[in-house]
């Protein structure tokens, strides 16, 4: 019996003996895949799958968008290369005739106001959100206003928890996918309550690694002063560069701010 597969959704039932075939429809890849058995021909399995071809080809994008949207974390430490990534990520959207959305706090203005920046010299404009704004209120506006296909949110660290469940409801109740860029955790080695809230809520998770002096996979951040001590207390929230940052990894980060002891 004909067995057609198309992400997401589309199941049935697959012969031990078979042949598969992949094809795409717009921006969706699927695959067909057909057994023998008794009195099924070559030739009917064919038609059956041209026939789930072009009605798979004749369903909108948003027939699948509510089972495409997830809720994305991007972590790392300071200078990993967060918002480079994202950057490239919301040029492929429209290099493929897509709507990225790209949001940034509106305090960080390191890049320029309204600006998503990264270190290596590359920048897009973005919409920009307030400590205390409603998100999914904001989202919904923008999604009056016309299509987008994914949302790109720089620096979620500086997120609250009641903004980052906003963000879930609306990849849940909106169908957009969501993008989150941001650090894991601050200089005293504590989750940002943004962070810690994606890290329980996300769909999935990545890392963007960066390294440490000493060649190790960096994931601590230590915080300078203006003469160059390293600092142990402090507001968890404070903008800055390489001037006042320095990654590094677990190890190092004790030694810096003085939690190891000699000689180990």
């Amino acid at each position: 019996m004909p067995f057609i597969k198309a992400l997401p959704t589309v199941r049935g039932i697959m012969s031990s003996r078979c042949a598969q075939y992949r094809f795409r429809v717009g921006a969706f890849s699927c695959s067909a895949v057909w057994g023998r058995r008794a009195g099924v021909t070559a030739g009917s399995c064919t038609k059956a799958l041209s026939k789930a071809f072009h009605s798979l080809a004749g369903r909108s994008a948003a027939a699948y968008q509510v089972h495409m949207a997830k809720l994305y974390f991007h972590y790392s430490t300071m200078n990993a290369g967060k918002s480079t990534v994202l950057l490239q990520a919301a040029h492929n959207y429209e290099e493929r005739g897509m709507t990225p959305y790209l949001m940034t706090a509106r305090f960080d203005s390191r890049a320029g106001e309204g600006r998503i920046g990264s270190r290596i010299g590359i920048s897009q404009p973005a919409d920009t959100f307030e400590t205390d704004e409603d998100l999914f209120a904001k989202i919904a506006r923008r999604l009056d206003q016309g299509k987008v296909d994914c949302i790109f949110v720089d620096e979620v660290h500086f997120l609250s928890e009641a903004q980052i469940w906003q963000l879930a409801r609306a990849v849940d109740d909106l169908k957009v996918p969501i993008m989150c860029f941001g650090l894991r955790v601050d200089f005293r080695g504590k989750l940002f309550p943004g962070s810690a809230t994606l890290l329980a809520l996300a769909d999935e998770m990545r890392e963007v690694r960066t390294i440490c002096h000493c060649g190790k996979k960096a994931t601590m951040v230590v915080r300078k002063g203006p003469d160059g001590t390293v600092l142990k207390d402090g507001a968890q929230i404070q903008i800055g560069g390489n001037e006042t940052y320095v990654s590094l990894c677990r190890i190092h980060w004790r030694e810096a701010i003085g939690d190891r002891l000699p000689g180990t």
